[in-house]
């Protein structure tokens, strides 16, 4: 009985030991192939013209494309640092682009999403915040997106195990105690896990 328990055990802890190896990488593996599939889906048009001219295998033509589509943003951001692309791009962008239906909108969620502005997601600080008042203790962690000029900020508090869904509370700074020994990356991190390694994060001073 005894010797029956042990193998057992030994199966078990084996399982669980190769569960928790193969799981993540399994997990990345799957969501690089998601990002590549969406990626190659959005190109196909590209790809399929290098692949019709050049006779490449797919694969190829679909990392030519790539790397044709990154020389060519990189080409036009050096284009619009200068004055003179400055100039014309406002230009263009006044009577031409602002027109579309829902340009504006666009641009401010991408400014915000990769720190285009002074109030940006990427450049949040961690905070400690207490949604119902300093006498409830109650708090939730969040990132101070903005900054109002009569004393209130704007905080986005990510849900887990999704840290890009959340709820976004406008709350005076009374309420709000800044963190900046905690980096955003540990942060999420602990979102992601639904609250586990808090206690660590916490508790550093």
């Amino acid at each position: 009985m005894e010797n029956d328990n042990r193998i057992w055990f030994f199966i078990r802890k084996s399982l669980l030991g190769g569960l928790l190896i193969l799981l993540p990488i399994s997990i990345i593996a799957f969501f690089f192939k998601w990002i590549y599939d969406a990626a190659t889906g959005l190109i196909a048009p590209f790809t399929g013209l290098v692949v019709r001219f050049f006779g490449l295998p797919k694969f190829a033509a679909d990392w030519v494309v790539v790397a044709v589509l990154v020389v060519f943003c990189f080409l036009v951001g050096t284009l619009v640092a200068t004055s003179l692309g400055s100039w014309l791009w406002q230009k263009l962008e006044k009577r031409g682009m602002e027109r579309l239906p829902g340009y504006r909108l666009v641009k401010e969620v991408t400014m915000q999403l990769f720190g285009g502005s002074q109030d940006s997601l990427m450049r949040g600080e961690v905070a400690r915040v207490w949604l119902y008042g300093r006498q409830v203790p109650a708090t939730v962690l969040g990132l101070i997106t903005s900054r109002h000029e009569d004393g209130h900020l704007s905080v986005f508090v990510p849900t887990g195990p999704n840290p890009t869904s959340g709820f976004i509370y406008h709350v005076h700074e009374d309420l709000v105690e800044r963190r900046p020994d905690i980096p955003v990356e540990q942060m999420m991190k602990t979102v992601v896990a639904c609250g586990a390694g808090s206690a660590a994060l916490l508790s550093k001073e």
